[in-house]
């Protein structure tokens, strides 16, 4: 299908169309041409897709109690539950969470795979069209969403919460680009630092492995402009948006970065998920791991080989200064990604701070990709006649890596039902490794325990007939549970241990026991009627990390708010 020419020159000063409709359109037709074998196959089953669907269910579970913010689930572990909600961010299963209460099972992943990559388009547009013509950004855009990268995230990898953050990608490009004065800007330094800090706030609280790569990325170019311009002030106000952007997620990043003590988060680092193990064409023992890395990589591959022939056709680096500047950037960024893909860069992947929890190499693809966008785009600008030769091109290539990850990956029609089915019956989901309390294994917990289990008080003791158990009230985050019993018990309940479980007896705090295989909640009580209370509390580092999350919510208020009052204020020329 041709798009007419004047269609794609369209300029923003129509009165009838804004100037992103065009690239809005045609992102969304991509996208639901990307999930049109969903349709006929079923639903792509990727390596995380129980995890992310296990989530959504549970947290629109909890909206259903009143819970608007989840901290524990209620339905991992097989109901035991695990703290999953500290430590992974929110944006993604929130979505995921309100499309479960909106749409029917087989088109919640259709419908959030067309919403962020519509939105990574538009994302991508915003960018494009600060650094190239209306039709070059429309089709640099349009690339983005089909880009190899999204595919392999979309169809085998099914991580719904990286393509979010990699939507938010391009929005982060674009303020660190004006802050650095690679590309220019008239806003006040005040907003564009809040400006910077958002989209930053919001790919931290998308992805972590997405987030940590963003902030070295951002970094690198916020100090190639700081030596280019011989000026510390591109990283003088970067520095102020980190810490800014750091502060709108702190709601989530203290209580994730202070309670990683109380589980076994080591495990995100175990056997297969370690970053030697995971560069550009690695083989270990593992063939379906192997075979996986493989096409990672080829991925991976296809999109240096895109970002290395877009940069000779760009001709950007005979363009004026300020051009040339903001191109070297890019270059820098879509390098410097591609080096943290090959083996060479081990010890910056030991020694660079949280860099290892990225875990595999390739998952930097994500910033040649947007490097490659942007350079692409450049290439279609400076050869206009032969723009849709090079756009026709580059949809050949991702509808070859879509056919061969279509036929590569698991598609199961009804994978979505049973997972809403096992909320209903009660059975509930695996847990995670790292999510684990410390001293516990998820592996040995019952699949099918009862809510409260009244044992005796001594294991050798037989246990007491004539004890009444009642349950008045159990939702994911409070319980209580009275019991009768003419002797001293133990109750077991179906929780975890965890140290912000408040146990009250008779009003009382006591530190419950656990029972002797698995960390499973065991309260003691004495003879007589007990009335037993659990609550999930508000610990100290969340009560830190509202706090500093209410004063960076302000600050940035405040300073546009400051802005858009001088600029009010100030005659027009």
């Amino acid at each position: 299908m041709t798009v007419p020419q004047t269609i794609l020159d369209h300029q923003p000063t129509s009165r009838r169309f804004p100037s992103w409709i065009w690239p809005f359109g045609l992102s969304l037709l991509l996208s639901l041409i990307v999930v049109t074998p969903f349709f006929f196959l079923g639903t792509a089953s990727g390596h995380d897709f129980e995890f992310h669907i296990a989530s959504w269910f549970d947290v629109a579970y909890q909206w259903k109690q009143g819970i608007l913010y989840p901290r524990w689930t209620a339905w991992t572990n097989h109901g035991f539950g695990e703290p999953r909600f500290i430590f992974y961010p929110p944006l993604s299963w929130m979505l995921g969470a309100a499309l479960t209460m909106l749409l029917p099972d087989v088109a919640i992943p259709i419908v959030f795979i067309v919403l962020v990559q519509t939105f990574a388009g538009i994302s991508a547009y915003f960018l494009l069209r600060n650094l190239t013509t209306q039709r070059a950004a429309t089709l640099g855009a349009a690339v983005y969403v089909i880009n190899p990268n999204s595919l392999l995230m979309i169809y085998i990898r099914s991580d719904f919460a990286e393509l979010l953050a990699c939507a938010f990608f391009p929005l982060l490009l674009l303020p660190v680009l004006r802050l650095s004065q690679l590309i220019p800007d008239h806003r006040p330094a005040r907003s564009a630092i809040v400006l910077f800090a958002l989209p930053f706030a919001a790919v931290w609280l998308s992805n972590a492995p997405a987030a940590v790569i963003a902030t070295y990325s951002m970094a690198l170019i916020l100090a190639w402009a700081a030596w280019a311009r011989r000026s510390c002030r591109p990283l003088l106000l970067g520095t102020y948006g980190f810490l800014l952007g750091f502060g709108l997620t702190s709601f989530y990043l203290v209580p994730a970065a202070f309670e990683q003590r109380w589980v076994s988060i080591g495990q995100a680092l175990s056997s297969g998920l370690l970053p030697y193990q995971n560069f550009l064409f690695t083989a270990i023992d593992d063939p379906e791991h192997t075979w996986f890395n493989w096409i990672a990589s080829a991925c991976a591959l296809a999109l240096i080989l895109l970002l290395a022939i877009a940069v000779l056709g760009s001709r950007r680096f005979r363009a004026p200064n300020g051009t040339r500047n903001a191109s070297i950037a890019l270059l820098l960024l879509g390098a410097a990604a591609t080096a943290l893909t090959l083996h060479f860069t081990l010890p910056l992947w030991i020694y660079l701070p949280k860099l290892r929890f990225v875990q595999f190499p390739w998952r930097w693809m994500s910033m040649i990709a947007l490097a490659a966008t942007c350079f692409l785009a450049f290439t279609i600008e400076a050869r206009r006649r032969r723009a849709w030769l090079w756009f026709t091109a580059l949809c050949a290539i991702s509808l070859g890596f879509a056919c061969f990850q279509v036929n590569n990956t698991w598609w199961d029609e009804d994978e979505m039902p049973t997972m809403r089915d096992a909320i209903n019956s009660g059975s509930g989901y695996e847990g995670v490794d790292e999510y684990d309390p410390l001293g516990d294994d998820h592996a040995d917990l019952p699949q099918n325990a009862p809510l409260a289990k009244l044992l005796p008080a001594d294991a050798d003791e037989p246990l007491n007939s004539q004890a009444q158990l009642q349950i008045p009230h159990w939702t994911t985050r409070k319980i209580e549970v009275v019991l009768n019993t003419p002797q001293p018990a133990r109750i077991a309940l179906r929780i975890l241990n965890y140290p912000a479980w408040r146990v009250l007896v008779n009003g009382k705090q006591i530190q419950p026991e656990r029972m002797e295989d698995f960390d499973q909640m065991v309260v003691p009580v004495s003879s007589g009627v007990s009335d037993i209370r659990v609550e999930f509390t508000r610990t100290t580092d969340r009560t830190i990390g509202d706090a500093i999350f209410v004063a960076s919510a302000s600050l940035a208020l405040f300073l546009l708010w400051l802005d858009r009052k001088r600029s009010a204020t100030t005659p027009r020329s």
